[in-house]
């Protein structure tokens, strides 16, 4: 069977770690890299194959497959172009600037019948399968997402940056309408919200509370979950969890077993099995543009609220 041919369109810190995982996944052929920064682009080149490209022409006509991992601002333009001519594609998060460009994507790659999966790893970190495993019916969900500040994303705000991650996932798990929303922000090293709470409401009754900061001396990505049975706590950094359950009028605690693996390593593989097979991604265009509407109501709210 032939390989899928894929490359990388910008090839920062994110897109490099993408060129190096798809060097060594062997169901592909990792063939061309575009980055704006040419001599940036010849130094990925070198160090994990594929050919840099001088135009995004000469690049989409080198592969099948591709990763855009650009500033957010670029996303939408190549995503379009690409789509066009018929490429399969994985867009790192968020999809787009705003829902509008983020459902033309989505409708693009129905109609031409290619592949839009969107990066939002943590759909493949082996603590949420474990939490899935034991969901019930959640009634308070806590998230905290904190980073030191970042060199690279800062063109938006945390919402967009980091919390959208477990807004994507809460959405997931809940499958229920949002009810409403309180949300507040400050901005300290950034013109948008560095730190940012917002407390979602879902129709049925559950309530989510997430927290997300880049400013933060530690780094933290820890989900809680509370239910009529239970008490999850899962550390998707750690790739550890507990659970804590009423058993005989007593609380007891057990570990979750998780087996740990690079949750970029396994998105990129199912990307490529999507891509080959037509299996639906476990993240669509359309499930990212419901988690981009959310995260950009909560920026709403936060701009209201200063």
């Amino acid at each position: 069977m032939k390989k899928l041919r894929v490359g990388v369109v910008g090839v920062g810190h994110i897109g490099s770690n993408h060129a190096r995982i798809y060097a060594e996944v062997p169901a592909a052929d990792f063939t061309a890299i575009y980055d704006v920064d040419h001599a940036r682009a010849n130094s990925i080149a070198k160090k994990y194959g594929g050919i840099a490209k001088r135009s995004l022409h000469e690049f989409t006509h080198a592969v099948d497959a591709a990763s855009i991992a650009t500033p957010t601002t670029a996303h939408f333009g190549i995503a379009r172009e690409l789509l066009r001519r018929g490429k399969h594609l994985l867009v790192e998060k968020p999809i787009a600037e705003n829902p509008e460009q983020a459902t033309e994507l989505a409708e693009l790659a129905a109609q031409n019948k290619v592949i839009l999966q969107v990066g939002h790893v943590e759909r493949f970190n082996p603590v949420l399968s474990a939490l899935e495993a034991r969901l019930t019916h959640p009634r308070f969900i806590e998230a905290h997402r904190l980073s030191p500040y970042p060199d690279r994303s800062t063109d938006i705000g945390v919402v967009l940056d980091l919390m959208i991650h477990d807004l994507e996932i809460i959405l997931h798990l809940m499958r229920s309408p949002v009810q409403n929303i309180d949300a507040v922000g400050i901005a300290v090293l950034s013109k948008t919200e560095d730190i940012a709470n917002a407390r979602i409401r879902f129709e049925n009754g559950c309530v989510a509370n997430v927290t997300s900061s880049r400013i933060s001396p530690e780094r933290m990505r820890k989900i809680r979950v509370f239910q009529e049975d239970a008490y999850l706590s899962l550390d998707y950094e750690k790739q550890s969890g507990e659970i804590y359950r009423l058993e005989s009028g007593k609380i007891a605690r057990d570990k979750v077993p998780i087996e740990r693996e690079e949750p970029l390593k396994q998105q990129l593989v199912s990307f490529i099995e999507c891509a080959t097979t037509g299996r639906e991604p476990r993240v669509s265009g359309f499930q990212a543009t419901a988690a981009l509407e959310l995260a950009i109501a909560i920026t709403k709210k936060i701009g209201s609220s200063g």
